[in-house]
């Protein structure tokens, strides 16, 4: 089942139950796809694009809850941080940090990399293999951490 499908049917239930901040959360969805596919790019919209989408949507709401947060508004925070719950069952599971660290080892050895010099070629490589299972922050997080000990 596509993402455009399950959206769909969790729209209708969100309808049914009349909850207001699934329906915002998926009419925003159901747009990012529509805009997605009308773009004129010649890119389908396979898997990997739609966790993109998705990891794309739940950034800016972070961002913008953090913002909110600064500005001492816990009530538009709130939202944000709806939609982000929202968003996120959409997404595949998230990697623990050990599960995140034992795939970022990995990489390391199959690599080679040894020094803050080879960072990028690992960043560039976890964040292929790990694609949707956690955000390119933590990833870059964890592989600092692991080349400066």
């Amino acid at each position: 089942m596509s993402l455009e499908d399950k959206v769909m049917e969790s729209l209708k239930a969100a309808m049914r139950a009349k909850d207001a901040a699934a329906m915002r959360t998926l009419r925003a969805i159901k747009a990012s796809i529509l805009l997605f596919k009308t773009s004129g790019s010649g890119e389908t919209l396979d898997e990997a694009a739609e966790v993109r989408m998705l990891q794309k949507m739940v950034k800016q709401r972070k961002e913008s809850a953090a913002i909110f947060h600064s500005q001492n508004r816990p009530d538009l925070a709130m939202t944000e941080e709806e939609e982000i719950r929202i968003l996120e069952q959409f997404l595949p599971a998230q990697l623990d940090e050990e599960a995140l660290e034992k795939v970022i080892r990995s990489i390391l050895v199959e690599t080679g990399a040894t020094t803050a010099k080879d960072m990028g070629r690992v960043i560039g490589l976890a964040n292929q293999r790990l694609s949707g299972q956690a955000e390119g922050r933590v990833i870059a997080d964890t592989v600092k951490r692991l080349l400066n000990p």
